[in-house]
């Protein structure tokens, strides 16, 4: 399966904003609890961020934009996190 498709799917100004929010619930909410609602939370804003930027133009490749663009951006964070603290 070739997913190199997906790479035309994304929005990195949205991938951005998203995963500064990401950061930033993750470390000003002391709260364990909220951790597992943070990709709902990035996949939602992805989702208002895209139909926001694109209103005129709305389709359903938008709305898979703003979605992919939200979770992408918390997986980019496990990802550097993993990285800099060395963890497998």
């Amino acid at each position: 399966m070739d997913i190199s498709n997906l790479t035309s799917y994304y929005n990195i100004v949205i991938v951005g904003i998203c995963l500064c929010v990401g950061y930033i619930l993750k470390n000003a909410i002391p709260n364990k609890k909220i951790n597992r609602f943070i990709p709902l939370i990035l996949g939602g804003l992805g989702l208002v961020l895209s139909i926001i930027s694109n209103f005129k133009n709305l389709s359903l490749e938008v709305v898979l934009v703003g979605l992919f663009s939200g979770l992408l951006s918390t997986g980019l964070y496990e990802t550097f996190k993993n990285l800099i603290k060395g963890e497998k």
